[in-house]
């Protein structure tokens, strides 16, 4: 398999800092956790995006492992295209605003 590149949102940097910042008030290697986990996340979709189900139009959702967090994306021809890092209970499809 070909790992494609990567192409995300501008908020999506907003997304990953407010889940950071959350983390890091209350453990320092909870917040580096969070990244670390967020990063596997980013190398799985890029070898495999259409691993991952269907998750409104268009838009596939990787659910992460340990933390409450998923990331929205689409797979188009020249990238995947990340729309959010998204906590489970907070502001659901609040991500469906934004365009690439």
């Amino acid at each position: 398999m070909v790992a494609r590149s990567l192409r995300l949102h501008p908020d999506v940097e907003r997304d990953l800092a407010d889940g950071l910042a959350f983390y890091a008030s209350h453990s320092p290697i909870a917040a580096e956790r969070f990244l670390d986990e967020v990063e596997a996340a980013f190398g799985v979709i890029r070898t495999a995006p259409e691993r991952w189900p269907l998750h409104g139009p268009g838009t596939r959702r990787y659910v992460m492992a340990t933390f409450p967090y998923s990331v929205i994306y689409r797979v188009s021809l020249a990238a995947i295209e990340v729309f959010a890092v998204a906590h489970a209970k907070r502001r659901p499809f609040f991500w469906r605003g934004r365009h690439f």
